[in-house]
């Protein structure tokens, strides 16, 4: 699977990894919430952070958007997991419907709302990562 990044999540990446020391696997940017996804390297996640949240600070200040940094994981439930990091996600069932792959997750009712995100942005950005490491057509909630 190749993935095509334009020249602005190229140069985000660069900065991102230069300020951080962290390894960006993929980078997507969500002009509707001003936001920047990261997607780091397995093991990156602390590196990204840094100490008291310092160096996604620094990114934040330099970029004048909000970050969110995601750590990238071979196995679609953990990847999921990650992506809705502070949710917990109760259960991941990767399914075959109409030739097309879905994962159902499992969360508590007072989750859906960190789930779903404003407007419907979490999930849906989550569904493109999904789709684009994965194979995945469509996130249901249950």
């Amino acid at each position: 699977m190749t993935i095509k990044l334009t020249s602005d999540e190229m140069r985000y990446i660069t900065l991102f990894e230069e300020t951080t020391g962290a390894r960006v696997h993929d980078c997507v940017i969500d002009e509707s919430e001003n936001r920047i996804i990261f997607v780091v390297k397995k093991g990156d996640i602390g590196i990204a952070i840094g100490g008291r949240g310092d160096k996604i600070r620094k990114v934040r200040q330099a970029i004048g958007k909000s970050i969110k940094v995601i750590e990238y994981s071979d196995d679609i439930t953990e990847f999921l997991k990650n992506t809705f990091v502070p949710a917990k996600i109760k259960n991941i069932n990767v399914v075959e419907h109409d030739g097309k792959r879905v994962a159902i997750m499992t969360v508590e009712k007072q989750e859906k709302g960190i789930v779903i995100g404003t407007k419907g942005r979490k999930i849906q950005n989550a569904k493109k990562l999904a789709h684009r490491y994965y194979g995945i057509h469509d996130i249901l909630i249950a």
